[in-house]
């Protein structure tokens, strides 16, 4: 059973034992985590990860889009630049990405100058 704690403001923390199982449960299914390939439009690039069973538990609920932080907080691990653009509700498991066609090629250092950005 996963314990709790509240602070002086209400707001739940999760044990430090949950963190625990979930940093030994992203090392022991991080080799599961499927990246498909890229694909692309005019404007973008795209690709779908899909967690295996052994994390779904620790994604969002109910199901929402994830910073940066919180899907590499998952394992998932990619280049710079992709944002978790959408959550199909049937299969939350599956986080889809987006990020600018040739993102890669435009800043190679892994982020657009802060002058740069739209």
């Amino acid at each position: 059973m996963l314990s709790f704690k509240t602070d002086k403001n209400g707001d739940s923390h999760k044990s430090l034992a949950y963190e625990e199982k979930k940093m030994a449960d992203i090392t022991k299914y991080a080799e599961e985590i499927y990246y498909s390939e890229r694909y692309s439009d005019d404007d973008c690039e795209y690709r779908h990860v899909a967690l295996p069973e052994g994390l779904r538990k620790y994604l969002p609920n109910p199901p929402r889009l994830m910073s940066e932080d919180e899907w590499r907080g998952l394992g998932v691990r990619q280049s710079p630049g992709w944002e978790h653009y959408m959550v199909h509700e049937p299969e939350p498991h599956v986080l889809l990405f987006k990020r600018e066609k040739d993102f890669q090629v435009k800043y190679p250092l892994g982020v657009p100058a802060l002058n740069s950005r739209k």
